[in-house]
């Protein structure tokens, strides 16, 4: 087998953060993701692209994929829309969030008394995903990616050497030198989510908030934002642009013509002044209007799919005539082009040439026209494709010669033609835009209207109007003949390339010079716009601009575990896409030890290097010396030093993507998964088989573990199935780590628990009967559906059999994790931050201050005097025990 197929997939999910609701609008891929055996070793992208074939079409668009049946073997495509879903569930379910809910959550938050003391950011330096330390056979280092942080979902640029980043979920970032030493300044938005970023022609830099991936686990938007002097301040809520109507939006792009800003959002397409910024923005068209809020089908399943828009092309030569690109990824009858007649919006049946009218294949669509008028691009994303074809969704890449967005359109570029210019890309059932409907951007040479820049997976150039395409940022270096795993060498012979799955571009000059800027699931890079190119057509000159002084990364866990060889502690934590980070006490760079989707994470507290990493669907790997390899067991396979130790629950998909996993407090050799059934091994890190669990309690068919927790062997698991708005139930279990003693907790029907999504326990350490639970999603104030309930933190001292609400004054607000701090408080995670009850006392406070953003777990140091918090979106945060009574 070669070394390439030993290659773990970077897992692209899509990102989150704390914004004014979450998105109600669910992913719809091609297929569900449950994965079939483990991710681990030998996982290929050819395995990968096997296995698409087979499972393409097994799910329609809007079915609950958790209730899908697949043997997919982990498709990454098909799993981004899993794990999203999944993501959503924990929020959502069981109904759906009205508008208002976060922002309302928010300003709850910022209205608690205050603890003493601040947060302090342990991951604001370097992360890199090549590090030559760490080369194990589970490791993506070498691959060519450099240094990374969380995604970006948009960028901007202007011609005096500012750029600006704007995440996922950590927010907006400005650079004065043209890349690096950024500053984030976007703060002190309730929402930290971006959309879209642009800069007008007075210079004035526009933030669209709400990330526009259609993802599930992304965050809906608190409206759109103007920054009027975008190289000195900071945005402002006092600066949104007209009213509350983009509020609980997502907004893909904002586009600029005839005096007017133009937004296309999750409902439909507006407009407003560039000029007067008051008043009220206008709806230019949505498609179904009786499915916006207040509309006569509003609570319909299927309104968060009725009104997507996905851009707009304004004619530069009469900005009166507009075309709008409408239409749900995966497919619905509404989905097209739109151009006003008449003073109506009518469909476009025909005539723009290649580029295709039908509703079957209009997806998701971006334009980009050039600086003189002359040309009109577009990548269209086809739902029959994404529904029927496994190699790509992609229809293909356009120009308009006239320069008319009405066209005639000629295709300049499909799936095949851009696998055969040097992809990495290139097995069949995983080709260039098998992400189409995720991955996507268009920008073109201010000075050249045949130099093109277009992103999908990879990142292709063209200079002369899509003739010929190069691949200038491959998704990665492995499967080149330059490539080697040689630590001396970062990526062998090959040129470092950007990370995998493109979402945001600029262009913009730095001392005089042009550079493209693109955004990615691995943050920001940058090369010359006329940069240089191998043989291969491979770019050489590409610079990572994630420098550490930018921290968006999306953390799912922590670990802490004492540093046996430098004093102090080692940091680790599971990231969406970029791996498990690394931090030890002598590093000023983090490593990158294993790769993909990081989940879960253990650490041994007496031995930072003893780490078990979970990937998805439990799949869990585990090292005893930090995973360092020098890449030898390349050539000795006895020389790997990471274990594949996975639950069977992994191999027959019944876990979820990201799976609970947890030690017992007292006693760091057990250890306890949940999936469909609950699992113990006693060997702890000396595990070396996932032969070696023993299985504890089965919670049913169609049920899954959301939480397991455990102490002196007494352990509490929690459960939901379906997890879904189509009969979601949720449930406890509790028993021994023997097996012995094990039973359902019998929840009163009076709603003391609500009928939400259960997210975590805290056990007391001084009494395994002591334990608080917490609950995710909203109350019944802001869920339209069934039977949620109220409260987010709950208790009890009888071992789980009753439970008291000690919300009190609790924002509403999802409730992530918990932890009960050495002097007997209770510090509780949200998706806004995190509040703390101090012993003997029932309100709760806010800890110190972070931006609006999720913290998903928090744990202590060895010695309990310091938390831990696992952001996702902006890093892992640490704040002293003693400062917080």
């Amino acid at each position: 087998m070669s070394l390439h197929a030993h290659r773990r997939r970077w897992f692209t999910l899509c990102a989150l953060t704390a914004s004014a609701a979450l998105v109600t609008i669910p992913p719809s891929a091609s297929a569900a993701g449950h994965g079939g055996g483990s991710p681990f070793g030998p996982r290929t992208l050819a395995q990968l692209a096997k296995e698409r074939v087979h499972t393409v079409g097994a799910a329609s668009s809007k079915a609950p994929l958790a209730q899908a049946e697949d043997d997919d073997g982990g498709n990454e495509a098909d799993e981004i829309a899993e794990g999203a879903d999944q993501y959503a569930e924990a929020r959502t379910s069981p109904g759906v969030v009205a508008p208002g809910a976060y922002g309302a959550a928010w300003n709850s938050l910022q209205n608690l008394r205050g603890t003493g003391g601040h947060w302090r950011n342990v991951t604001d330096l370097p992360y890199n995903s090549d590090d030559p330390r760490y080369r194990d056979f589970d490791s993506n280092s070498s691959g060519g990616s450099g240094y990374v942080t969380g995604r970006m979902a948009a960028m901007a640029a202007d011609d005096d050497g500012y750029v600006y980043a704007g995440s996922a979920g950590g927010g907006v970032w400005r650079s004065r030198t043209g890349g690096g030493h950024w500053t984030p300044i976007s703060d002190r938005l309730p929402s930290q989510s971006t959309g879209a970023l642009a800069v007008d022609g007075g210079g004035r830099l526009w933030l669209g908030t709400g990330e526009a991936s259609t993802n599930s686990d992304a965050y809906l938007g608190s409206g759109v934002y103007v920054l009027a002097h975008p190289h000195h301040g900071t945005f402002s809520a006092r600066r949104r642009v007209g009213g509350d109507e983009l509020e609980s939006t997502t907004i893909h792009e904002l586009r600029f013509g005839g005096g007017r800003v133009w937004a296309a959002t999750s409902k439909g397409v507006w407009s407003h002044s560039t000029k007067r910024l008051g008043g009220h923005w206008k709806l230019e068209f949505a498609p179904n209007p009786d499915f916006l809020p207040g509309g006569s089908k509003a609570g319909d399943p299927d309104a968060p799919y009725k009104n997507i828009a996905n851009d707009i092309a304004i004619d530069p030569k009469d900005p009166s005539k507009v075309v709008l690109a409408v239409g749900w990824r995966s497919g619905d009858d509404y989905n097209g082009f739109y151009t006003k007649s008449g003073g109506t919006w009518k469909r476009i049946t025909g005539g723009l040439g290649d580029l295709p009218a039908d509703a079957d294949n209009v997806g998701n669509v971006t334009f980009a026209r050039s600086a003189d008028g002359s040309r009109y691009y577009a990548i269209d994303e086809s739902p029959e494709q994404l529904n029927t074809n496994p190699d790509s969704g992609l229809e293909g890449i356009f120009v308009s010669q006239s320069g008319s967005p009405t066209g005639p359109w000629t295709k300049i570029a499909d799936y095949k033609g851009l696998a055969a210019d040097n992809s990495a890309l290139t097995e069949p059932g995983y080709m260039p835009g098998v992400q189409a409907w995720y991955n996507q951007f268009l920008a073109v040479d201010p000075d050249n209207a045949e130099h093109v820049y277009a992103g999908l997976e990879e990142v292709y150039e063209t200079k002369d109007g899509g003739g010929t395409w190069s691949t200038v940022g491959p998704y990665w270096n492995f499967g080149f003949s330059c490539w080697s795993i040689d630590p001396a060498k970062q990526t062998g012979d090959c040129n470092p390339t950007t990370h995998s799955d493109q979402h945001g571009v600029a262009i913009g000059r730095y001392h005089g010079k042009s550079y493209v800027y693109v955004g990615n699931d691995g943050g920001a890079y940058k090369r010359p716009v006329d940069g240089s190119q191998d043989a291969q057509g491979h770019a050489t000159d590409w610079t990572s601009l994630n420098d550490g002084t930018i921290d968006t990364l999306q953390y799912y866990s922590v670990g802490i575990g004492k540093d046996l060889d430098h004093g102090g502690v080692s940091v680790t934590g599971g990231l969406q896409d970029n791996g498990q980070s690394l931090l030890r006490s002598n590093d000023k760079i983090m490593g990158s030890n294993f790769g993909g989707d990081g989940g879960d994470t253990l650490t041994d507290p007496a031995n930072g290097c003893d780490i078990a990493q979970e990937y998805v669907y439990l799949a869990v790997q585990v090292t005893q010396n930090c995973a360092v390899n020098d890449g030898s067991w390349t050539t000795d396979p006895s020389k790997a030093t990471s274990y594949s130790v996975a639950p069977p629950d992994n191999a027959t998909s019944e876990a979820r993507f990201i799976a609970p996993l947890a030690a017992d407090m007292k006693n760091s050799d057990t250890w306890i998964a949940g999936g469909r059934h609950i699992w113990a091994q006693t060997h702890g890190y000396a595990i070396r088989s996932g032969a070696e669990w023993k299985g504890l309690y089965d919670l049913g068919e169609g049920r899954t573990a959301t939480a397991v927790a455990a102490s002196g062997g007494k352990v509490y698991a929690a459960w939901c199935g379906p997890c879904n708005n189509q009969g979601f139930a949720r449930g406890i279990a509790v028993g021994n780590a023997d097996g012995t003693g094990w039973h359902d907790i019998s929840l009163p029907a009076d709603g003391t628990v609500p009928n939400r999504y259960l997210s975590g326990f805290a056990i007391d350490p001084r009494n395994a009967d002591h334990v608080f639970l917490t609950v995710n999603g909203f109350s019944r104030a802001w869920t339209e559906g069934p039977g949620a309930g109220v409260g987010h933190v709950f208790e009890s001292t009888d071992g789980g059999t009753t439970w008291k609400d000690v919300s009190a004054n609790l924002p509403d607000v999802p409730a992530d994790s918990a932890v009960v701090t050495a002097n007997g408080g209770l510090a509780v995670a949200t998706d806004l931050g995190v509040v703390y009850r101090a012993p003997g006392r029932t309100h709760w406070q806010r800890v110190g201050n972070l931006p609006a953003v999720a913290v998903l777990q928090l744990k202590t140091s060895p010695d309990g005097r310091t938390l831990y918090a696992a952001t996702h979106g902006r890093g892992i945060y640490t704040f002293k025990v003693r400062d917080l009574d």
